[in-house]
């Protein structure tokens, strides 16, 4: 049996709105992310908006590291959409099982909210400027992740939790 699309209760679809630090280039990400945004299709209208990730020296300073997540920070407000649940992925986030951000997903729905925004940022992360505006600080783990793989992995997790909220088999 196949999932139910998630709909609004004004039948519209969820948008999700993946904010990326970083170009993929790496042919096994692209694929991976080509199969999660096929697959979300059927529960979301999904953009993934890839923004440039500022260039920094070898070993950088803590001031270099700072002055770039702060241009980081600028590009991704100037994306960021009206109205739309923010979520930023950060390691000092809160830890959610798939039931729980399907959960937390689903309740967005049913307050009205029918735009998600996810942050994931570059290699140094995300300026905590741009993480005050996040409804959900959310980690995957204490473990440190390549912020490529972090968005394959981002995906396959919203695609989970909205199969799970459709009642799908999936997550089983």
């Amino acid at each position: 049996r196949r999932p139910v699309p998630y709909r609004q209760k004004d039948g519209l679809m969820q948008k999700v709105t993946i904010l990326c630090t970083g170009k993929l280039k790496e042919k096994f990400y692209l694929d991976a992310v080509a199969e999660y945004v096929k697959r979300l299709n059927r529960f979301c209208k999904l953009e993934i908006i890839e923004l440039p990730e500022q260039r920094l020296p070898q070993t950088p300073s803590e001031g270099e590291i700072a002055q770039a997540l702060e241009k980081e920070a600028a590009l991704i407000e100037s994306k960021l959409l009206p109205g739309a649940s923010v979520i930023a992925m950060c390691v000092e986030g809160k830890p959610m099982s798939s039931e729980q951000l399907a959960d937390y997903c689903g309740k967005l729905t049913v307050s009205g909210t029918s735009k998600i925004c996810v942050l994931i940022g570059g290699s140094c992360g995300l300026s905590e400027r741009v993480k005050k505006k996040a409804a959900l600080r959310l980690s995957m783990s204490p473990m440190t992740f390549p912020h490529h793989l972090a968005r394959v992995m981002v995906l396959e997790q919203i695609y989970r939790a909205l199969n799970i909220a459709a009642g799908g088999k999936y997550h089983k």
